[in-house]
């Protein structure tokens, strides 16, 4: 079986990876198609520590499953939650699964990733995909997902000033989502070909280098992936606003250490955001809400993988998808 793995070390393609035996209500999915995420990126630089297949980001079709009561899953094309959680300890019980004491996470923590031709996951995380969303809509319903959550976390009341910060896949997305609020959204960058396409999507935007940082916004969204991220989020934001922070960095890219003084002296909240929920994410592609095509910056076989995890790294890649 081929898969792409880090080994802790190193990436490395392989065509020797045995194929994924499912434990108890667990499917196997073979991918149409995968995602690059910049967190895929992040833990080839060591964040959490991973070593296993990475790619949490797909769209699939089940090809067998653990037990007889999951077998109308056989054949369904499929989008799943990434968070494999216990059921059991107090997180679960308290309906935090996503924050699951013993949870793994989909190629990020203790568990095989989809950058594969076959992968498990439990059935429970999977969700079929409505017949007329196509392959290239669906395998962004994690990422907007993800998106969808800071909506979840807000309160929004007024009409508040945002800045999304960070022109990449997630600060694009984003970008989309928070323009549906009664908001005043722009979106901050350095890249002005990536900041264009909010151009199509009728969203404010500028340039980093030409916003003054007048800590006069009412919440900041961070979705740059940097460590530098955050201090400028404090520098934007008002006192009593708010920082939802989206960005994970390896601990060798955190730099040096960040003053959280301004937080205190403030009086900002700081809201860290991770996994959303895919329903909503669905529903919004399958009805077009959001525009996902326009991020697709290149197309790549999984035999490829190693030349598209360096090609996602580009400055001005968007989003790469792999093929099997």
């Amino acid at each position: 079986m081929q898969a792409l793995v880090f080994d802790g070390r190193k990436l490395q393609y392989t065509t020797s990876r045995g194929a994924p035996q499912p434990a108890a209500d667990e499917a196997v999915i073979r991918p149409l198609r995968m995602g690059v995420c910049a967190t895929d990126l992040e833990i080839c630089r060591g964040y959490m520590g991973f070593s296993g297949i990475l790619g949490h980001e797909f769209v699939g079709v089940v090809e067998k499953v653990s037990g007889a009561a999951h077998k109308r899953w056989v054949g369904k094309r499929v989008v799943g939650t990434i968070n494999c959680a216990c059921g059991k300890c107090d997180m679960c019980r308290g309906g935090l699964r996503e924050h699951c004491r013993n949870r793994t996470v989909l190629g990020i923590h203790g568990r095989d990733g989809c950058f594969a031709d076959l992968f498990a996951l439990p059935v429970k995380n999977l969700l079929e995909v409505p017949a007329g969303l196509d392959d290239d809509r669906a395998v962004f319903t994690e990422p907007l997902a993800a998106a969808y959550q800071v909506l979840q976390q807000l309160t929004i009341e007024g009409r508040p000033y945002i800045t999304v910060l960070g022109d990449g896949r997630l600060g694009l997305l984003c970008a989309q989502v928070m323009s549906q609020l009664n908001a005043t959204v722009r979106c901050v960058g350095k890249h002005p070909e990536k900041l264009a396409l909010c151009e199509k999507w009728g969203v404010k935007h500028r340039l980093l280098e030409e916003v003054g940082l007048r800590a006069d916004q009412d919440i900041v969204v961070d979705c740059t992936g940097s460590a530098q991220g955050l201090p400028i989020a404090m520098q934007m934001v008002r006192p009593r606003g708010k920082i939802v922070l989206k960005t994970t960095v390896a601990p060798t890219h955190a730099g040096d250490a960040i003053d959280l003084s301004p937080l205190v002296v403030h009086e900002i909240q700081l809201i860290g955001s991770r996994c959303g929920p895919f329903p909503e994410a669905l529903s919004a592609l399958a009805a077009d809400k959001v525009d996902v095509v326009s991020l697709i910056s290149r197309r790549m076989k999984l035999a490829d993988g190693m030349e598209a995890m360096r090609v996602a790294s580009q400055p001005g890649v968007i989003k790469v998808l792999l093929e099997p």
